[in-house]
């Protein structure tokens, strides 16, 4: 079966990401077309980049490293979700993303931002990056923002219509890592 992680990009105390993360975890795991995981970086505890050999090469040297890899590899696809800092991706998850290269590959990818502006411009960097890391990213996204999507800017509370997109966003991302699996098949033999 199809393995997606969502990947909560956010390692800030009080965060609002963990409900965010929560909220798309569980519209996922009732879907039931694929296996859901929730990823929060923050439990990873990575530090920053500090393998010798560049990523590109695969040749890790930390247990820290090692596990990420491995658990990234066993993923078919993502859902990233994100916050939006000074205008980009927060440096906790370009960090985390920074760390691998191979396992990233030939993979799709779905985004959840939110913030004041939904973190769309996040987002649009986390699509540069993805390119880079050859990771098909899907046109729906979603974009909570504080005014629409909290009270106070701290009580999660989605409206029905971002439950949709959020289902947009599963729906685009199942159909790309299962279109992309014979690439990933390829790329390993």
């Amino acid at each position: 079966m199809t393995r997606i992680g969502i990947i909560l990009g956010s390692t800030r105390p009080q965060r609002n990401g963990g409900a965010v993360a929560e909220w798309v975890h569980d519209i996922a795991v009732r879907r039931g077309d694929a296996e859901y995981e929730l990823v929060d970086i923050a439990e990873l505890a990575l530090p920053l980049l500090d393998e010798p050999i560049p990523p590109l090469a695969g040749m890790y040297q930390h247990p820290h490293t090692l596990a990420w890899a491995e658990r990234i590899a066993r993923l078919d696809g993502f859902v990233f979700v994100t916050p939006e800092y000074n205008h980009s991706v927060p440096g906790a998850l370009k960090n985390a993303i920074d760390y691998l290269f191979a396992e990233w590959n030939d993979k799709a990818a779905g985004f959840v931002g939110y913030g004041p502006v939904g973190a769309v411009r996040a987002v649009e960097h986390l699509r540069l990056v993805m390119a880079e890391l050859q990771v098909a990213t899907v046109r729906a996204q979603v974009a909570l923002t504080f005014d629409a999507d909290f009270v106070d800017r701290s009580e999660f509370r989605p409206t029905a219509e971002k439950a949709e997109l959020v289902g947009s966003v599963l729906d685009q991302v199942v159909a790309w890592s299962q279109a992309l699996e014979p690439v990933r098949r390829k790329a390993a033999s």
